[in-house]
C-alpha cells in the first residue's frame, strides 16, 4: 500500500499487477490479462505491454517503484511511477542459485518479498532453492540465509540455516525479518547479522494451537502482518486453518 492509501497485489493466474484505489476502483498497472511471458523472452515493456509469468509478491520502494516477486519467470521485476517494466536481477526462465549482479543472478520460484530501510529488497526464494535472498539498490543478489537445495529445519547463521518452503516476509521497527516457514509450519526470525531462529511453530505438527507459552503449533502458515513492536512483536500469521493472532517477545 502506497501512501495514498492504494493498494497494490498480483493476479497471479492472470499474469498480472493490479491497483486498486481507496474508493475500491480496480484497474491493471502491468501484464496482460491471461497472457504469460513467452519462451525466450524478457517480458520487459510498458504497462499493459509488458509480460508475466505467475507473479507473486509485491513491495513499494520509498520511491514508488514497484518490485514484484515474477514467480515462473525466476526474475524480480521492477514497476516504474511511469509504468515501465523491466528486469531488476535475475535472467528470465533461467532457474538457478546464484548470487551476482543484474541477470548474473539466479532464483528458483521467487515467492514473497518485501522491501526494507535503505530501499533494499528482501525475497523468500522458494522452489528448489528454500533460501532467503537480499538484494541491494544497484541489483546485486546475496543469500541471507539458508543453503540451496538443502531443505529442511535448522536455526543457525545463514548458510547453517534451513527453510521448508518460505513464503511471506514482514519486518519489525529493528529490521529482523519474520518468515512463513509453511513445509516446517513455523514462524522464522532472522535478525540483521542473519541469525535464524524458530519463534512460533514446531515442525511435523500441525494445527493453530498457540499456548501461553510458544512455540505452539501452526497449520501451514503462509502470509503475515506485523503490529506494534512495544514491548511485544504482535504477528498476524495467515495460515490455511485461519488468521491466527500471536505476540512474541524480542530478540
Amino acid at each position: 500500500m502506497d501512501d495514498s492509501g492504494n493498494l497494490y497485489f498480483s493476479s497471479g493466474y492472470w499474469h498480472t499487477i493490479r491497483k486498486m484505489t481507496p474508493d475500491g476502483t480496480v484497474s491493471t498497472i502491468a501484464g496482460k490479462p491471461g497472457t504469460s511471458t513467452p519462451m525466450g523472452s524478457s517480458g520487459d515493456g510498458q504497462g499493459t505491454s509488458a509480460t508475466f509469468k505467475v507473479p507473486n509478491g509485491v513491495a513499494l520502494d520509498s520511491k514508488g517503484n514497484l518490485f514484484v516477486a515474477d514467480g515462473y519467470n525466476c526474475t524480480i521485476r521492477m514497476i516504474t511511477p511511469s509504468g515501465s517494466v523491466s528486469t531488476f536481477a535475475g535472467l528470465p526462465q533461467n532457474s538457478g542459485d546464484a548470487d551476482g549482479t543484474g541477470a548474473q543472478a539466479r532464483f528458483s520460484h521467487p515467492g514473497g518479498i518485501l522491501v526494507g530501510p535503505g530501499d533494499i529488497v528482501y525475497v523468500a526464494d522458494g522452489g528448489s532453492n528454500s533460501t532467503i535472498r537480499k538484494i541491494t539498490p544497484d541489483g546485486t543478489v546475496s543469500t541471507l540465509a539458508g543453503t540451496p537445495g538443502a531443505f529442511g529445519f535448522a536455526d543457525g547463521t545463514g548458510p547453517a540455516a534451513q527453510f521448508d518452503g518460505p513464503g511471506g516476509l514482514a519486518m519489525d521497527a529493528s529490521h529482523n525479518l519474520y518468515v512463513t516457514d509453511y513445509g516446517n509450519n513455523a514462524i522464522r526470525r532472522i535478525t540483521p547479522a542473519g541469525v535464524v531462529t524458530t519463534i512460533i511453530g514446531t515442525p511435523n505438527l500441525s494445527g493453530n494451537i498457540l499456548p501461553s507459552g510458544l512455540p505452539g503449533t501452526l497449520s501451514v502458515p503462509f502470509g503475515l502482518s506485523i503490529g506494534t513492536t512495544t514491548p511485544l512483536t504482535q504477528l498476524w500469521i495467515l495460515t490455511t486453518g485461519g488468521i491466527v493472532y500471536a505476540q512474541v517477545p524480542a530478540p
